[in-house]
């Protein structure tokens, strides 16, 4: 089954096609990437699926229902986002950032307490919940960022440039939860400019240039097909 359907979607800012009919399907609990530099639209498609923008023409589906304005609230309680900045509340400790936004999914505080609790033990923040953000290092805030995503428990979660900027033991720690995510069965939208991560992470990968899909595929096959390792096939394809 499938859990995200993209059909010929455009998106104009102005007289800039930022996406030019770009078409895709991600299967049911699987790491789907989007791989691409800067400008290429993986963030606008990535607002799209989350139904912060509206495409300029074509059609999203999340698993049978289409993506629009009479859906999105249905459609928001099963997606978890997590987006490239750490747009965390400066004025709030670790946990009570994890409870205001419980809030926005209409969560019971005991729950909310109860998941943002196991979250925090997920990614070793646990003796860190009463501090205020602020004293956090940038990996911990990202972490944090991170399990922001998963406290509505999503089926579908979007990962936006998930690992820019740290470290490499930060980022081995997020991708082994990524990898825990998938084994439960999680349906996995990534976005990077890292291909280690993405080898390393998603089932398939579409790789992106200036508004369009290139081509989409396994990293294995796309391997195959093209020669070479991921990042040259990579360049090969987007090479001007």
């Amino acid at each position: 089954m499938d859990s995200v359907t993209g059909e010929n979607l455009v998106k104009y800012y102005k007289n800039f096609k930022a996406l030019d009919s770009v078409s895709f399907k991600i299967r049911e609990g699987e790491c789907f990437g989007f791989l691409g530099a800067n400008g290429a639209g993986k963030t606008t498609l990535m607002n799209m699926i989350y139904g912060f923008i509206s495409p300029t023409s074509g059609r999203i589906q999340i698993f049978d229902k289409e993506l629009n304005k009479k859906n999105l609230p249905e459609i928001k309680r099963i997606i978890g986002v997590v987006p490239q900045d750490n747009n965390l509340d400066p004025d709030l400790s670790v946990i009570e950032n994890l409870l205001v936004y419980a809030r926005y999914f209409d969560i019971k505080k005991k729950e909310a307490l109860k998941r943002a609790e196991e979250l925090l033990n997920f990614v070793d923040l646990y003796k860190w919940k009463q501090i205020n953000i602020r004293k956090l290092s940038g990996g911990m805030k990202r972490k944090l960022t991170f399990i922001r995503g998963l406290i509505n428990d999503p089926e579908i979660l979007i990962l936006d440039e998930p690992t820019t900027g740290l470290d490499p033991r930060s980022r081995r720690q997020i991708w082994d939860r990524i990898e825990m995510l998938k084994h439960l069965g999680k349906t996995i939208i990534l976005t990077t400019h890292y291909m280690e991560e993405a080898e390393t992470l998603c089932d398939r990968i579409a790789i992106m240039g200036k508004g369009k899909i290139l081509v989409t595929d396994t990293p294995k096959n796309l391997s195959i097909q093209f020669g070479g390792n991921l990042e040259k096939v990579y360049l090969n394809m987007t090479e001007d």
